[in-house]
């Protein structure tokens, strides 16, 4: 069958996918609990959910770049990537001898539309439709306003989260009101922090691991704002870790 991916690239498979390759860590945890754990054959060293999958499938490099010869001996007749967290001259090299199915995603409906497309893509229609519902039922009930935030993923130059992304579209459901309003991810100096004088600043736990000796720094430079450090995966990982975000949210 023919698949369409989010980048309108029309994907074929043969059959259900029996091998597959996912260059997503987000995106490797839904395929686990759409029950494809045998399935996968490689994934890449940041895929740390669940834990031992790295120590029981073949490791194929990071998310920007790949050990081709390794895919190779996979034999994958599926690999599955995402334009923003992946390398897309690796990926169009891939896409040249393996089908690869390509996300893109930037609110929760895109997560949902992905999850819905795994399901078909791969056979698992009902379990994926199954967390589809859990998801929106979780996230339904919101959560109230906490206040004006500032979200960093960079310590060295310093770069937060800004409008276009699927962390801002997480940010308002976990009751922020992100000040930054430019695109993407904007570098940020001290006195811009100062100035934008946010309720909260959020420090996430990944790409860059910030820790409680940023967290101080930080709260020396704005003495009236709540510092937090913050789990990165419940605001940028667009898979079945949705489950557990509001509660997260709940609790910050």
């Amino acid at each position: 069958m023919f698949f369409t991916d989010h980048l309108c690239r029309s994907v074929f498979l043969p059959k259900p996918p029996r091998r597959i390759i996912s260059l997503v860590p987000s995106q490797t945890e839904l395929l686990v609990d759409l029950g494809l754990e045998e399935q996968i054959v490689g994934v890449t060293r940041f895929c740390v959910r669940p834990s031992q999958l790295r120590k029981s499938k073949t490791i194929v490099g990071g998310t920007k770049n790949y050990r081709f010869d390794v895919i190779e001996g996979l034999e994958p007749d599926l690999i599955i990537g995402n334009k923003e967290e992946n390398d897309q001259e690796g990926i169009e090299r891939l896409a040249k001898i393996y089908p690869v199915w390509m996300s893109d995603i930037f609110d929760l409906n895109d997560s949902l539309l992905m999850i819905a497309d795994f399901g078909r893509i791969t056979g698992t229609e009902i379990k994926a439709s199954e967390i589809v519902a859990q998801i929106e039922t979780s996230l339904a009930q919101g959560t109230p306003y906490k206040g004006t935030c500032v979200y960093l993923i960079w310590d060295n130059p310093k770069m937060t989260v800004g409008k276009n992304t699927f962390i801002d579209s997480m940010l308002a459901l976990a009751g922020f009101e992100n000040l930054i309003q430019t695109e993407r991810y904007p570098e940020i100096g001290e006195e811009e922090l100062i100035r934008l004088s946010p309720n909260f600043v959020l420090l996430s736990s990944e790409p860059f691991p910030f820790r409680e000796k940023h967290r101080k720094a930080f709260q020396k430079i704005l003495p009236e704002s709540r510092i937090l450090l913050v789990d990165g995966e419940m605001f940028s990982w667009y898979g079945s870790r949705l489950l557990y975000a509001m509660d997260y949210f709940n609790r910050l």
